[in-house]
């Protein structure tokens, strides 16, 4: 078996398994979850209609790099939302879902014969950054986020030789857990530095349109077009349908950026073996031409979050994010105990937000926090919210 198996770390949720496994939940009340991030908005009904009117193409094998008019509704949207002219034959490729792209262009980058490679994630972060490093060979090097400046990557932490083994970095903007974006100037430190050390840049994107100011996320494609690297040299982002259409059964998005990267990406996938299926790519057609539903889906975000965030606020130390769907709250004591008190008391599912960080020098980033996704209906959550008043009120 290959031995860098035995170095993955338990996932969050086996982990959140293993806390509860001594917990009795309140049987006087129902259980509401907002530990996973699973959208539960209504699926568009035009794309399950796509998807419907277009099984006959199961009956062919799928292209890799995906139809000529799946790749154009991709540079179409980028077109739309960034103001981005890429080419649709050269700068996109369709993938299964970000979680799976991150993963697999992780091994396409990496050359484990090079030094000792170096992958530097956010902490906190997604944990698929984590696992595809070790995976590929890789060291994971966690960079830590500031509350105090909006939990802000502390890039300069990085140490010079460090630096100099990276092969490339995870950004995830905005955040999964903070909802922080990445404003400009620290897209340009990132790119200077790409510049002098050579690492590729892979920035997960895919909270991108659940936003609750008037300005939509900058994107890191877009911040390399504002800063003139028309190139996209040494960078690539990755979307997916998931949060923005609610379909994320159907696994569905695509990664644009630097074409030469991309060019070696469908290399890797072509022996892959992960072509979209024929009535995936038709929905998806659909749904990034569309976007009246992203509008529709974006107003049920923000209403939710303006009816939860100021009850939490009552009791821990939550603010609205930029963007995504999560709230990342100090809860002024032990995460997982937090979270097993709440689920004992009041059957209320939240995430510990030290599971979702690794310590390093000396600190858990995610220590006394967690982090909760308002995915549900806006009743369920503030139900939610209003118990975790209560058990915060209770338990001071």
């Amino acid at each position: 078996m290959n031995p860098l198996l035995a170095t993955l770390q338990p996932y969050p949720f086996e982990r959140l398994r293993q806390l509860f496994s001594t917990v009795t939940p309140n049987p006087a009340l129902r259980p509401i979850s907002l530990g996973i991030g699973e959208p539960k908005h209504p699926t568009p009904q035009f794309i399950k209609d796509a998807i419907c009117s277009s099984l006959g193409g199961l009956a062919g094998y799928p292209a890799t790099a995906g139809d000529p008019a799946l790749r154009a509704s991709f540079t179409g949207w980028l077109q739309r939302r960034y103001g981005l002219a890429l080419d649709a034959a050269t700068q996109v490729l369709p993938v299964n879902g970000s979680r799976e792209a991150l993963f697999a262009f992780t091994q396409t980058v990496i050359d484990p014969t090079r030094g000792k490679p170096v992958v530097i994630c956010p902490n906190p972060f997604y944990q698929i950054y984590e696992g595809a490093a070790l995976l590929a060979g890789a060291q994971p090097w966690y960079a830590p986020s500031d509350p105090a400046r909006n939990f802000a990557i502390d890039w300069d932490s990085v140490p010079a030789d460090v630096w100099a083994r990276t092969q490339m970095i995870f950004v995830c903007s905005p955040g999964n857990p903070t909802g922080a974006v990445m404003p400009l100037a620290e897209w340009k430190k990132l790119f200077d530095l790409s510049d002098r050390y050579g690492f590729v840049i892979a920035s997960d994107e895919c909270y991108s349109e659940i936003y609750f100011r008037d300005e939509p996320p900058l994107g890191g494609l877009e911040a390399a077009h504002k800063l003139g690297r028309e190139d996209l040299r040494n960078l690539v982002a990755f979307t997916s349908l998931s949060k923005r259409s609610n379909v994320p059964g159907m696994r569905s998005g695509f990664v644009a950026g630097d074409a030469a990267l991309i060019k070696q990406f469908l290399l890797y996938r072509t022996y892959h073996g992960s072509a979209m299926s024929p009535p995936v790519q038709a929905a998806s057609i659909a749904a990034w031409n569309d976007e009246q539903h992203v509008v529709d889906n974006r107003a049920m975000y923000r209403a939710k979050f303006a009816q939860v965030t100021p009850l939490l606020a009552e009791v821990v130390d939550v603010v609205l994010p930029d963007a995504g769907f999560y709230l990342w709250a100090d809860v002024g004591r032990s995460d997982t105990a937090f979270a097993a008190g709440l689920l004992a008391q009041y059957n209320v599912t939240v995430l510990p937000g030290s599971y979702l960080a690794r310590e390093a020098a000396g600190i858990n980033p995610g220590a006394g926090r967690i982090r909760m996704a308002l995915v549900a209906e806006t009743a369920e959550c503030v139900e939610a919210a209003t118990r975790i008043v209560n058990f915060v009120k209770q338990n001071p």
